[in-house]
């Protein structure tokens, strides 16, 4: 992913996310509860509060919610500023009606987690800080300045000062703690759908590219023989007209053109045919056609195959899924960027299993954030970090998407270092860097010899009398 690409999914990862639709009905169930508790309140547990000035500020809220359903359309989803004046303004509702229901002392305090958490969860960084800020500033004004609780016999509920910190420390711990909690289950939610749709483009790249060399290919089949005739009847137009004429030239010309749209159709279908015809083929003719790329690319890439002890003879023959076409690409590019000289390609089989190796003499994975390799975004790069290879970074992008593609395989992906290193380089085996192993059991794979995935039966072909 190269660092345009990170930039702008970073800008638009969490706007447009909310409708405003849904901030309405929210809105509308929270001011459904303010009434209920107001009146149960004054009525049921003789409550003395200024009615008027409560139920005008939440007359407050009726009026914008009313405002908003009636003014934008069903659909509308809020950019950051509005989303950020929209919650601004429920916080300042309930800290308003907070101060003239006892501040602190009211129970319901606690509602203020409400806003900041949904900030957390939609909004960026900068506008969740300035959010919690103008909450928790607010919740510390109300702490001293409210008006106090009591019955209509004048009787004042005023609770401790201890229990009036504690419940004030609580808001702001649970403020904090909910914001962050929530932003980092959304980010995380974020990475991996933002990973699964790289992972379905790279996929659905990589189908095209192979319908396309089947689309080739019937091309070239059906076209060769409306060209064979127009080289046939223009040759016999040529043998007809006389020599000089411009009729004569016209149809040297066309015999020409059509001889040239021959060859560009045969080197075409040529490529085609290796996609269309060749839905299989052996293990490691798969994986050197997935490598290949990445061959000339400076480094020395070892392939080695070979039965396990107790595996057959030949060689088995699998389905070219493009799942493990672009999976294994992925893998080879990884250990080549990061390799020193070499890298270790490894494929072998038993009677039940198949399983690809590969390994670098590079560094290796950091044993930091070993245990989350093939997660999507496991680092990301700092601004004035160096990046270990043009347009990368590192975050763990590719990994993800050859993981899941190969998983989707019926594969088992695992990853490793192939030194302790704390080793001295001296003392650092050859193969001493990163180690990615992918194991699958063959029988879901394996084409059965002689069955329909192969090119086919042989037609027989008659030639035109």
């Amino acid at each position: 992913m190269t660092d345009t690409t990170s930039t702008l999914i970073s800008q638009r990862a969490r706007s447009d996310w909310i409708r405003l639709r849904t901030l309405i009905m929210l809105r509308w169930v929270a001011i459904v509860g303010q009434i209920v508790a107001i009146t149960v309140a004054v009525y049921q547990l003789d409550v003395d509060l200024n009615l008027g000035l409560c139920f005008l500020v939440i007359c407050a809220s009726v009026i914008v919610n009313l405002v908003a359903t009636f003014v934008y359309p069903e659909n509308k989803r809020l950019s950051e500023a509005q989303a950020v004046w929209m919650l601004l303004f429920d916080i300042s509702q309930l800290i308003l009606l907070l101060y003239l229901t006892g501040g602190l002392h009211n129970p319901f305090a606690l509602l203020i987690l409400v806003p900041v958490t949904i900030s957390a969860t939609v909004l960026t960084l900068q506008s969740t800080m300035l959010i919690g800020s103008v909450a928790l500033c607010l919740t510390t004004f109300v702490a001293f300045y409210a008006k106090p609780l009591s019955n209509t016999a004048g009787e004042i509920f005023r609770l401790d000062v201890l229990y009036i910190f504690g419940f004030w420390l609580a808001i702001v711990i649970g403020t904090v703690f909910l914001a962050a909690y929530a932003r980092r289950v959304s980010n995380e939610i974020h990475s991996m759908s933002e990973a699964l749709l790289a992972t379905q483009m790279a996929l659905a790249r990589e189908q095209k590219l192979t319908d396309l060399g089947g689309v080739v290919a019937a091309a070239a089949h059906e076209l060769g023989t409306p060209l064979a005739t127009i080289k046939l009847v223009s040759s016999e137009m040529l043998d007809e007209l006389e020599d000089g004429t411009d009729l004569r030239e016209d149809a040297k010309l066309i015999g020409e053109q059509a001889e040239r749209c021959r060859e560009i159709l045969r080197s075409m279908g040529r490529a085609g045919k290796d996609d269309l015809h060749m839905h299989s083929g052996p293990f490691e003719a798969v994986v050197r056609e997935a490598a290949e790329p990445h061959l000339d690319r400076g480094k020395e890439i070892h392939f080695a195959f070979a039965p396990a002890p107790s595996g057959t003879f030949h060689q088995p023959e699998i389905r070219r899924q493009s799942e493990i076409i672009h999976g294994v690409r992925n893998l080879v590019q990884n250990a080549v960027d990061f390799s020193a000289k070499n890298v270790w390609v490894e494929g072998g089989w038993t009677d039940t299993r198949l399983h690809l190796r590969i390994i670098d003499d590079g560094p290796g994975f950091p044993t930091q954030v070993i245990g989350r390799i093939g997660e999507p975004f496991v680092r990301k790069r700092r601004p004035n970090e160096k990046p270990r290879r043009p347009g990368y970074e590192g975050m763990g992008l590719g990994l993800f998407i050859a993981k899941t593609l190969l998983e989707r395989t019926g594969a088992e992906v695992s990853f490793a270092n192939g030194a302790d290193p704390f080793l001295s380089e001296a003392e650092r085996p050859p193969k001493c860097g990163a180690v990615v192993e992918v194991a699958w059991q063959l029988k879901t794979l394996e084409v059965p010899r002689g069955g329909s995935d192969g090119l086919g039966e042989n037609e027989r072909f008659d030639a035109p009398s």
